[in-house]
């Protein structure tokens, strides 16, 4: 019997099906190791171009390996950066023991805030600081501590934007930093608009004693979202070393060769 025209037809493979079959049978290339160099696939650089599949699959591992250097140089970098941030904030801690008041304890933040870290707006809000508080410390009222209450949102820290009615009123102390730069802004609004950043860390120990204010004219270096890990350890170190101007309350001390036998 003669065969028709549609079974004299050449069969047509499926791709998906072809690609199905090979997954479910990893060894056919075994002794056909041939027929591996003869397959040509789209070169991933070159348009048009084509290479082996051999070609192809070493190019791709060595974009796995780059890929996975680059990350593991990533990860070290972040180790190196935390462990630097450990050492200075390590040392901060210690300098902050010695100070005998609450003024020196203030002044100590500051300078060392700008040594170790490079931050030259500090201010630290105090519930009982007193009409004669000295920079960088700031009389705590019920107001202002309002208005940091609203600012943290009902956390104990926080990240946030500082346009300059809120730098002004946050930081008394620090002039505007970004002046010179919006000084031929039409008004205040505008002017506005160009921002610093902020950390606000609540002082707390039993109960609210003031806040910590740690800004920048970078709008990026305390930008919403950041960490506030070591901020709200500062905090914590803060808040159990203020008081020293009480009356029969011991400071807190600590020397070199004290650390150096704790080791």
């Amino acid at each position: 019997m003669a065969e028709s025209p549609v079974s004299r037809r050449p069969r047509t493979l499926d791709p998906d099906r072809v690609a199905e079959w090979l997954a479910t049978h990893p060894d056919f290339f075994e002794g056909r190791e041939g027929l591996l160099q003869r397959m040509r696939v789209p070169h991933p650089e070159a348009r048009g171009g084509s290479i082996s599949l051999l070609e192809r699959l070493v190019h791709d591992l060595r974009g796995r390996t780059d890929q996975a250097e680059e990350r593991l140089e990533e990860l070290l970098t972040a180790a190196r950066d935390n462990e630097s941030r450990y050492q200075r904030l390590r040392q901060l801690v210690l300098d902050l023991l010695d100070a005998e008041s609450d003024d020196a304890l203030a002044e100590t933040l500051a300078t060392r805030l700008s040594e170790l870290f490079d931050i030259a707006a500090v201010c630290l809000w105090q519930r009982d600081a007193g009409a004669s508080a000295q920079p960088p410390r700031q009389a705590l009222d019920d107001a202002r501590g309002e208005q940091f209450e609203r600012l943290l949102e009902g956390r104990a820290s926080r990240c946030l934007a500082m346009p300059r009615t809120r730098w002004e009123a946050l930081l008394p102390d620090h002039q505007w930093p970004l002046g010179a730069d919006c000084a031929d802004l039409v008004d205040a609004s505008q002017a506005d608009a160009t921002r610093g950043s902020a950390v606000i860390v609540r002082l707390t120990r039993g109960e609210c004693l003031g806040y910590l204010v740690v800004a920048s004219a970078d709008a990026e270096q305390f930008r919403a979202g950041l960490d506030t890990l070591f901020p709200e350890y500062l905090g914590d170190v803060l808040a159990r070393c203020l008081g020293r101007d009480v009356p029969g309350q011991a400071p807190l001390r600590s020397s070199s060769r004290d650390d150096q036998a704790s080791r």
